[in-house]
């Protein structure tokens, strides 16, 4: 059996990437020469951010039967699960930030 390991420090990091691509876009017209390029590395950037909170869903899910209900009883627990839920919406934004960049090439 695996155990669980609530990190949260890759969250974290994962967090900080997807904010900075999205300010970065906010600042300035472009980070590249093209805006297509820009796109595709926001596109491709979100949804890796988005793929770690993917991945501890499914660790929960099917680890243990009962470590959805560990993880909620525990403060830290709750902290992981609330980063998490940050960690996609800041993989949302850099997806959508990307997608206008995109749309608009």
């Amino acid at each position: 059996m695996y155990a669980l390991r609530l990190s949260h420090t890759s969250l974290w990091l994962h967090l900080i990437a997807a904010l900075a691509y999205s300010a970065l876009t906010f600042a300035f017209d472009v980070l590249t020469p093209s805006l297509t390029l820009d796109g595709s590395i926001g596109v491709l950037l979100g949804l890796y951010v988005c793929s770690c909170p993917a991945k501890n869903t499914i660790d929960v899910m099917f680890a243990d039967r009962f470590a959805a209900g560990r993880i909620w009883s525990e403060w830290s627990g709750r902290r992981w699960l609330l980063l998490n839920g940050l960690v996609l919406v800041g993989g949302w934004v850099a997806i959508w930030c990307g997608m206008t960049r995109l749309v608009g090439a």
